[in-house]
């Protein structure tokens, strides 16, 4: 093991694990903590996520999404022993930011940012269509009309959609909720 540093503070600290284990690394981590009695080193760990909305079956679904893949937070003071317990925890590939040597932290403006993105009390819409997609329309007035998506705002959860009424082609916009790709 590199030799680190002594205390430098209390911080929030980004591992690097491997994709799909997140979870699992916090779980062991907040475990470790317990085991090795680091609670005075080691704070609190996070998986950033945010909600998103989905369509699953015609359906909008509220899915928590990781906003980092691969990567977990970890609020702590970095001493040789909460550096050895975090690195040593199953799936944590490293620090980010430390070749070997003193781990960098987050920086405060960075992690306001994430904080942000987690607390979003409104879901993120994540609308599974693209400009040329074929779609019917689910409900109201234009129900059962077919048509074709002219642009995607995945801001607003809206899509504009060209449908033929009485032969000329009409752009109408519409919630991603009231649209199936055919």
């Amino acid at each position: 093991m590199a030799k680190q540093a002594q205390h430098t503070g209390r911080h929030w600290y980004a591992i690097h694990t491997y994709s799909g284990y997140e979870h699992a690394v916090k779980e062991s981590l907040m475990q470790r903590v317990e085991t090795f009695g680091m609670q005075d080193f080691i704070f609190d760990v996070v998986v950033p996520e945010e909600s998103q909305i989905i369509i699953k079956k015609g359906e909008p679904k509220t899915i928590k999404k990781r906003i980092f893949p691969g990567y977990v937070l970890v609020d702590m003071i970095v001493s040789d022993e909460s550096w050895y317990v975090v690195r040593n925890t199953p799936n944590v590939t490293g620090f980010v930011g430390a070749g070997g040597t003193m781990p960098i932290p987050v920086s405060e403006d960075e992690f306001k940012v994430i904080k942000r993105r987690m607390g979003e009390a409104e879901p993120k819409f994540k609308i599974d269509f693209s400009v040329t997609d074929h779609v019917v329309i689910l409900e109201g007035p234009f129900v059962n009309y077919d048509g074709i998506i002219t642009k995607v705002d995945e801001e607003k959860g809206k899509v504009k959609v060209l449908i033929s009424i009485f032969g000329r082609e009409t752009p109408v916009e519409l919630d991603f909720t009231q649209v199936r790709k055919k």
